[in-house]
């Protein structure tokens, strides 16, 4: 990782592919594509360790690229020409950005609803 955090704050970096970002609550590893500036990141794999160990994982998805996709697809005739949008482990977020998508994560384990949001890849 390359900042490193003082206790009670947030530690962010790459770590090979992946770019983490560590809390007092979590650990988010996101997956964005080589050289995807990480303000504009729209579509994302991401996977999230809790403090109890347990690991999480969702494709972070904005609003507007849901709408491209969408459109995409209305011109190429895949799913269904453009009429849905489906992935099993979704979460759609209305900001682009690994820093929103962070705070979304936060707030869904503050407000307890990070685990009907998140899909678990441990046992329970």
């Amino acid at each position: 990782m390359s900042q490193k955090a003082s206790p009670g704050s947030v530690e962010r970096g790459w770590d090979g592919p992946w770019y983490r970002v560590r809390s007092d609550s979590f650990e988010a590893s996101f997956l964005p594509s080589s050289g995807e500036d990480l303000d504009l990141v729209c579509n994302v794999d991401a996977e999230v360790r809790l403090t109890d160990g347990s690991r999480w994982s969702a494709t972070v998805v904005t609003v507007a690229e849901v709408e491209r996709l969408l459109e995409s697809w209305r011109r190429s005739g895949e799913a269904l020409g453009g009429r849905y949008f489906w992935v099993s482990d979704g979460l759609i977020v209305r900001d682009p950005g690994i820093d929103n998508m962070t705070q979304v994560i936060a707030g869904l384990i503050e407000t307890d609803e990070f685990s009907s949001i998140f899909q678990r890849l441990d046992g329970d």
